[in-house]
């Protein structure tokens, strides 16, 4: 599928959503004043412009990264979060194209070298579900843009970020809850979140002995563009996040400090593993 019958497939769906038009708003700003533990970084957060991704871009703006925004198509919500980590201070780079392919991702990596010389830091946030009621509902189209979205865009990205990076860098990944739990609605979705925790741990396996660590973030519901804008079914929206320990949902600023702590030297004897923001949920994973 290419990227512009992509782009068409999503906004019938309307996703993923404009964050300007969300009501309530989500909550991203950092909480705290930084304290330099990203100095002098260049990371590089996918689907940037909105949501667990907008608020990862200004953690880590504020904590000293200069911070490359890739997203598909809200350049709204683009310009927002540029703005956001420009106010931090720091250096940010909009770069807009489909994560689902390879060429898109091997020029994005380039762009990052061509601004910035350097990239310590990926972060392979962006990703896309429709819920559906009945395995027989998902499409033959759907269920391979999922997964070329979710996942197969994490495996282009850090293939064409490997020969970058040097030792002391980290990849964070986001999975899900879904992988966990399971999801009724989101067969296709959840799969792909198996297929990223197994990729994940697989990754961190292989770079390890280079000095490159790679972890990942595992959020329960969080209030974001992409559920009320079509991610989850209007009934479960209604509820959302009720179903927690904690009766709520979470909101993006209560996730990012996962995806810092990972991506910085506090983390440093620690690859291989998933963080669990999901409102007290137990999961054993």
């Amino acid at each position: 599928m290419s990227s512009n019958s992509h782009e068409e497939m999503i906004r019938e769906d309307g996703l993923p959503g404009h964050e300007s038009r969300l009501d309530p708003k989500p909550e991203w700003e950092p909480r705290y004043p930084g304290s330099g533990r990203l100095d002098g970084k260049v990371a590089l957060v996918t689907g940037a412009d909105s949501g667990i991704g907008r608020a990862v871009a200004a953690l880590y703006a504020r904590e000293g990264a200069d911070v490359a925004i890739l997203y598909l198509c809200e350049h709204d919500d683009a310009r927002k979060t540029a703005q956001i980590v420009e106010a931090e201070g720091r250096e940010a780079l909009t770069i807009a194209g489909d994560i689902g392919e390879k060429s898109f991702c091997d020029a994005a990596i380039q762009q990052v070298m061509d601004r910035f010389g350097r990239l310590d830091i990926l972060v392979n946030n962006a990703g896309e579900q429709h819920p559906d009621q009945d395995i027989t509902d998902i499409t033959e189209d759907q269920l391979r843009r999922t997964f070329q979205t979710n996942i197969f865009g994490m495996f282009f990205l850090t293939q064409a970020a490997r020969p970058h990076f040097k030792k002391g860098a980290a990849i964070v990944n986001c999975t899900s809850v879904t992988m966990y739990q399971g999801a009724s609605e989101l067969l296709d979705y959840s799969s792909t979140k198996g297929a990223i925790t197994a990729f994940t741990r697989s990754l961190s396996e292989n770079l390890v002995k280079d000095g490159i660590r790679v972890n990942a973030v595992a959020p329960g519901p969080i209030w974001t563009p992409l559920n009320p804008s079509g991610g989850v079914s209007p009934e479960k929206l209604a509820h959302f996040g009720e179903s927690t320990p904690m009766g709520r949902p979470g909101q993006p600023n209560e996730v990012a400090p996962a995806f810092l702590f990972l991506a910085c030297d506090d983390a440093s004897y620690m690859s291989g593993q998933v963080l669990h923001p999901n409102g007290g949920t137990i999961v054993n994973g």
